[in-house]
Parts: structure tokens; C-alpha cells; sequence
């Protein structure tokens, strides 16, 4: 098995069940959430405390997962913010594919519908795209930009 190292070691809040210690290095190591937080609780339940004092020096050590700022300004003047926010989640995120039960992504079956699912929102954004460009709101604003 090959780890797959991502650079620095965060703890994710968002994907937590208390700090997000274990789903930080179960993105730092590509794994499965869920199997890194059956390895921290079994060693606690197997009377290996250090765990727990590990766990909560990882909590106060560790940073935040960094957020990405992104511009959600959008000049398809047809799309609401909302749609524009939410294609740009689901377009920024990237989908793996597992291929052992123990490492992070989306069973081959879910990974097809999530991509037909972007091609589908990129189709819809294209023929708003398309919609507006041959639109006369976009004739007039081109020859006022001449202007």
C-alpha cells in the first residue's frame, strides 16, 4: 500500500464527529474516516489511554483544514448566486474513485453518477452561456462597449 502524503497534516472540523482530528489524517493519508476512528477507539478501548492524550494534543496542535476563497461572482447574468455557488462546489470538487475498501472516495458506481451529474450542470451552464451570447442584451452591450 503506498500513502498518498498531501503535504501538511490539518484536522477537518467539517468531516469531525468532535475536532476533526481523525478525519484530518484520514485525508492525510487517504483513507477511509470511519477506519481511523475504529483505530483510535479500539486503542482507547484496549487500555492504550496515550490515544486519548495524543488526540487532544492533536486537537489543540493541529490548524483548520484552509478554506479556499473563491470569487462567486458570476456574469451569467440567467444563473441565480445560488446555482453559481453550488456549480462551483460541485465543479471544485474533485471525485475519487476507491479501489480498497479502507481508502477515501466513492464506490466506481457513484463516482459515474457524480460525473454525469457535472457534465449535466457544465451542459446547463453552457446553454446559458450560449442563451445570453445570442441574446440582443449581448448584441447591445458589445456595440455600447465599442462606443
Amino acid at each position: 500500500m503506498t500513502k498518498k502524503c498531501r503535504g501538511e497534516l490539518f484536522r477537518n472540523p467539517s468531516k469531525g464527529k468532535v475536532a476533526g482530528v481523525c478525519a484530518g489524517i484520514a485525508d492525510y493519508f487517504g483513507w477511509e474516516t470511519w477506519l481511523v476512528r475504529i483505530l483510535v477507539v479500539s486503542g482507547v478501548l484496549l487500555g492504550m489511554g496515550w490515544f486519548v492524550v495524543i488526540y487532544i494534543a492533536a486537537w489543540f496542535i493541529l490548524d483548520k483544514t484552509p478554506t479556499s476563497a473563491k470569487d462567486t461572482a458570476s456574469k451569467n447574468h440567467y444563473a441565480t448566486p445560488e446555482d453559481v455557488k453550488r456549480n462551483e462546489d460541485l465543479a471544485a470538487e474533485p471525485i475519487k474513485v476507491k479501489a480498497k475498501i479502507w481508502q477515501a472516495g466513492e464506490p466506481p458506481k457513484q463516482a459515474f453518477h457524480d460525473i454525469s451529474k457535472k457534465f449535466r450542470m457544465l451542459e446547463r451552464e453552457l446553454q446559458l452561456m450560449e442563451r445570453y451570447v445570442t441574446s440582443p442584451e449581448f448584441t447591445v452591450s458589445r456595440e455600447i462597449n465599442k462606443l
